[in-house]
């Protein structure tokens, strides 16, 4: 089946990807071909996501999952004038209007029992939890949850994601589609 591949301006193009267990949606592999267009993927996901969510942000170091929290953040509320990464305090809390987003950034948690010191209980009940290295969370991991993986292009700022959303985030990915296949 196909999915939908996201340019930034340019002419949508579709990819087939293999399939995922039944308890997954059909995986979504975009094409970003710019900062621009990964803002736009960012904003798409921020207006579909809602209290209790979390989504995954996974990829190697340096492929942009701070960059694309700081442009979900942004497209959620956040007016403040900093968007740190969460690298050294593991995570940032941002009080929007309409709900908590917690910024997790995982890579350095040594045993996912650590999470409980981190507020990630408060953060899967109150709030939406935007997790970077969500692996490391292991059994942890909610089965709810949106799934972004992201990887370099060949040019500094093309990216490549794929999308996976489990439980709720199957019919909501499914609404997306729409949005992703329009133009900017």
């Amino acid at each position: 089946m196909p999915v939908v591949l996201l340019a930034g301006g340019g002419r949508n193009r579709y990819k087939p990807v293999m399939p995922v267990p039944q308890s997954a949606s059909i995986p979504r592999e975009l094409f970003l071909a710019d900062l621009g267009a990964t803002e736009r993927l960012a904003g798409l996901i921020a207006a579909q996501s809602r209290s209790a969510d979390v989504i995954g942000l996974m990829g190697p170091l340096g492929c942009g999952k701070t960059t694309f929290a700081r442009f979900f953040l942004r497209a959620m509320g956040w007016r403040g004038e900093e968007i740190p990464s969460p690298t050294f305090t593991l995570v940032q809390v941002y009080s929007l209007p309409s709900v908590e987003v917690w910024h997790f950034d995982l890579y350095r948690l040594s045993d996912p029992a650590d999470t409980v010191e981190l507020g990630f209980e408060d953060a899967l009940a109150e709030g939406v939890s935007l997790i970077e290295w969500p692996d490391r969370l292991g059994a942890l991991l909610p089965r709810e949850r949106l799934e972004v993986a992201l990887e370099m292009g060949v040019a500094p700022d093309e990216r490549k994601a794929r999308l996976i959303g489990y439980g709720g985030w199957c019919s909501r990915l499914r609404l997306l589609d729409e949005s992703f296949a329009a133009p900017a």
